[in-house]
């Protein structure tokens, strides 16, 4: 499989996974449910996307997709699958992050190597499930009902690697 120059230059993207799970669960935790079923039909705006995915990540998914009892009982093990590996990565990415990145000695190049190998290896993990969850969503759902989840998950990552990127300091 061959990755994207860009996302290669900027092997951070593992990294960004791991470290917004933290603050989205301290955040989610700390503030008050702010789901609205209105705010789900509009994923065009970002504030009120990351506001419905920390309140409740499945509920917003849920009222986004309009399931069928027949859908959800096909859908929500590939969701739950997906979700526990995009966990795995995010631990993954963190521990190296800190492991690396927020001591107090200054890093190597051996050090930087390894952190860039590490979190080009959550990356591709994290890839090839997202490859699985998007081969079984298109033939558990409706191909409509499909794309706009994977688009949602696309927007969802999207959010979550700004998020990250705006709070980890670039290696010095």
């Amino acid at each position: 499989m061959q990755m994207n120059p860009r996302w290669r230059a900027r092997f951070g993207t593992a990294l960004m996974h791991l470290l917004a799970f933290p603050a989205i669960a301290a955040i989610a935790l700390a503030a008050p449910p702010a789901f609205a079923q209105d705010k789900a039909a509009d994923v065009t705006d970002m504030q009120a996307l990351r506001d419905s995915v920390k309140s409740d990540r499945k509920a917003f998914v849920a009222s986004t997709l309009k399931l069928t009892p027949a859908e959800e009982k096909r859908f929500w093990p590939i969701y739950d699958a997906y979700q526990r590996v995009v966990d795995q990565t995010s631990r993954r990415t963190v521990l190296a992050v800190e492991g690396e990145l927020f001591r107090d000695k200054p890093m190597s190049n051996l050090a930087a190597k390894s952190l860039a190998t590490e979190l080009l290896k959550a990356d591709e993990t994290e890839i090839k499930a997202r490859h699985t969850m998007q081969t079984r969503v298109m033939r558990a759902l409706p191909p409509m009902k499909a794309a706009r989840y994977l688009q949602l998950e696309d927007k969802i990552r999207a959010m979550r690697d700004y998020d990250i990127a705006a709070t980890v300091p670039l290696i010095r």
